[in-house]
């Protein structure tokens, strides 16, 4: 069973951000627009108070200041198959300033021939800046991808310094 989570909306230099949370930890950060969106959004219960989201509120700040690159949070992503959450615990290992190809993550989780069911479970991470899935491109260091839309990826990357081809 799913635990009661809240949410908020925030602003940032790249739009509207939706963070979700439960009693334990962040559970969502969803960029305006993003595809694979929630279904069980209409469940969750709006929190506007802050103080739940004071934590991150105040990480995304630093992020978006280049205080900090890294994020120290407690987390509780509620969703995801094991294999979705291998891979979205094996993206926090990518550096700011650094990439990894799908390819890379692939080899990481012990699936090399799974390159696409590696890039579908990317796609498909709840936790969007704070998890870096965005710091995954492609084989050749192409910008692919992005559930938030390539514009923001570039942006994102960008932002920690890494310059695209």
């Amino acid at each position: 069973m799913i635990p009661v989570r809240y949410y908020t909306h925030t602003s940032s230099p790249i739009g509207q951000i939706t963070l979700v949370a439960t009693d334990v930890g962040l559970s969502g950060l969803y960029l305006e627009g993003q595809r694979h969106w929630p279904r069980d959004a209409e469940t969750w219960i709006r929190e506007d108070d802050g103080s739940r989201f004071d934590p991150v509120l105040t990480a995304l700040a630093r992020y978006f200041m280049g205080k900090s690159l890294d994020f120290m949070l407690p987390l509780d992503p509620v969703s995801g198959t094991p294999f979705q959450r291998q891979v979205w615990e094996s993206l926090k290992l990518i550096p700011a300033g650094q990439t990894w190809s799908y390819a890379q993550l692939a080899a990481h989780v012990n699936a090399p021939a799974a390159v696409r069911a590696v890039g579908a479970a990317v796609g498909r991470n709840p936790l969007s800046i704070v998890i870096p899935c965005h710091r995954v491109i492609g084989g050749k260091g192409a910008l692919t991808g992005y559930a938030g839309g390539l514009e923001r990826k570039r942006w994102l990357l960008a932002h920690e310094g890494v310059q695209l081809l």
